[in-house]
């Protein structure tokens, strides 16, 4: 189950000179996505928005050094991508957890198979390691995201 086409909107991209919101901006979930392909990002914040209308702020960057301002205990979601240039995913993963994001809200994207993931990410050191083109992770993945949306 792959996310929606690209946004209708043209919503609007972070890590390109735009800041990043420090919290949540009026109550909503903040969701940090963070991927080198812009295709990526379009898509899953279109379908984020689309899904949870009014529910969430999602924060995008391509580039992963731009992203690491955005990360504090205050976000309630990120999605890192594991193979980007200039910082490999599992790096991105540490400094995020250094900074205050809570390990059990942090998901790993990749097109690695998933055994492959789960080795390098064991149990307890992120919420999720879910492969980008797997339909069966991707529904997975949906009934996550829709427990993080439950919680306060």
């Amino acid at each position: 189950m792959d996310p929606p086409c690209p946004p209708r909107n043209g919503g609007r991209l972070y890590g390109d000179g735009e800041p990043a919101y420090a919290d949540a901006v009026d109550g909503k979930k903040r969701i940090v996505i963070v991927d080198d392909q812009r295709s990526f990002l379009e898509r899953w914040k279109a379908f984020l928005e689309e899904r949870y209308p009014g529910r969430v702020e999602v924060e995008t960057f391509t580039d992963p050094l731009d992203a690491v301002r955005a990360f504090s205990p205050a976000v309630h979601l990120l999605m890192v991508d594991l193979e980007m240039p200039v910082l490999d995913g599992r790096r991105l993963v540490e400094v995020a957890a250094a900074q205050g994001v809570d390990r059990r809200r942090i998901v790993v994207t990749s097109a690695w198979e998933a055994d492959r993931l789960h080795d390098l990410f064991p149990k307890g050191s992120c919420l999720a390691v879910i492969n980008k083109s797997e339909a069966r992770q991707q529904a997975a993945f949906l009934m996550i995201l829709d427990s993080v949306m439950r919680k306060p």
